[in-house]
């Protein structure tokens, strides 16, 4: 195998939701609110919960860091 067939991805890492929110610096209810689209504070944009389990979620890492990112770049 030479090094130019070889492709690097990052490591794909979930999140637990206390992580999501310290990145983000949202409250616990903002971040529900986001989910709800019954919510005026609905944003379809915002990450989705990824189902690990039973009574288990998880959320993304990369998907955190393209929503924040894109909010950045929507404020420029």
């Amino acid at each position: 195998m030479n090094a130019t067939s070889i492709t690097t991805t990052p490591p794909l890492r979930i999140l637990k939701i206390d992580e999501v929110l310290e990145m983000t610096s949202i409250s616990r209810a903002t971040h529900f609110a986001k989910l709800n689209a019954k919510s005026k504070s609905y944003d379809p944009d915002y990450p989705k919960p990824l189902k690990l389990g039973p009574r288990s979620v998880g959320y993304v890492e990369q998907e955190v860091i393209d929503w924040l990112q894109a909010r950045m770049e929507a404020r420029l």
